[in-house]
């Protein structure tokens, strides 16, 4: 359907979980579909950034001529890229120049930040990199919020931006990272930064919200940044002895199979996450891996 038209506690073992540990679940031996998931490993975010989405087929494959475009990143925080707690602005950058490359009219790039805003966006490096690639960065404005109905399970009507109800495409690149409410915050968390309202409330059901936040926006793509990990401390983070270097980007147009991905990211499997189990039974998305076609390759 046009978008047009459609549109508690922390478990205790996450900080110290060894990353990685349940990646062989995607390790899944090439199949004749076309690719589903793409998890791609190197030294260059770009490089990376770039395979991970050709491994899908090219940005040709999601983003059209003319097509107005939001790449929505994590800007929530004040921090620097080393900290972790925003998308690595590499990886922003590089999404805006393949959709601008695949014929995009235009990209748009802005988050509704958490912490202050011009701070968000100068120290995490994503407004100068987002800016130089050619896309059009910009605060949100609070009188362009309008209501509408979700049809959630539990999110009924909410203000939502308006340059996210009008856009032809969605790509949600979100960073991987844990929260200390949600254990983990992946690419469904992530869309909460396209509303507005009273968002803390939402924290309440939070497995069930992002649920309905996913549901209602429909990413075309997901991009997961995984350059650098935040395991512990997060959403905010700040100490850099809580980030491991990971080096990885995964992509899917499958936002409950990006998910699923990024639990392995903490030591989880993706039956750990209520989410994800919810998710798929909506029919948002595959959580099993093995109905999977994955592509994996390590440029390293």
């Amino acid at each position: 359907m046009d978008r047009r038209t459609f549109l508690k506690a922390v478990s205790a073992g996450i900080a110290g979980a060894p990353l990685l540990r349940h990646t062989d679940l995607f390790s899944v031996p090439p199949q004749e579909t076309a690719p589903q998931l793409s998890i791609i490993t190197g030294a260059d975010p770009a490089r990376v950034t770039r395979r991970a989405v050709d491994a899908l087929g090219g940005m040709e494959s999601f983003v059209s001529r003319g097509d107005v475009v939001i790449v929505k990143p994590n800007i929530g925080w004040d921090r620097a890229p080393e900290q972790a707690a925003d998308t690595n602005p590499v990886v922003v950058a590089t999404l805006v120049e393949l959709a601008l490359g695949a014929g995009a009219k235009k990209v748009k790039v802005f988050d509704n930040t958490c912490n202050a805003a011009r701070r968000c966006y100068t120290n995490s490096g994503i407004e100068e990199a987002a800016r130089n690639a050619g896309a059009d960065v910009f605060f949100v404005d609070e009188r362009k919020f309008k209501k509408v109905n979700l049809g959630g399970e539990v999110i009924k009507e909410w203000p939502v931006y308006a340059d996210a109800l009008e856009a032809d495409k969605i790509i949600n690149v979100p960073i991987a990272k844990h929260h200390g409410l949600a254990r983990i915050t992946l690419s469904m968390k992530n869309l909460m930064g396209l509303i507005g309202g009273s968002r803390n409330i939402l924290h309440q059901k939070i497995d069930v919200n992002v649920v309905d936040l996913a549901a209602f926006f429909k990413p075309t793509l997901t991009v997961l940044d995984a350059v650098r990990v935040l395991t512990a401390n997060g959403p905010q983070g700040g100490n850099v002895a809580d980030v491991r270097l990971v080096n990885t980007v995964a992509a899917s147009r499958d936002q409950v199979a990006i998910e699923a991905f990024g639990a392995t990211l903490f030591g989880m499997t993706p039956e750990d996450l209520p989410h994800v189990r919810q998710a798929h039974a909506r029919g948002l998305g595959v959580k099993d891996p093995a109905a999977l076609a994955v592509v994996r390759q390590n440029l390293s």
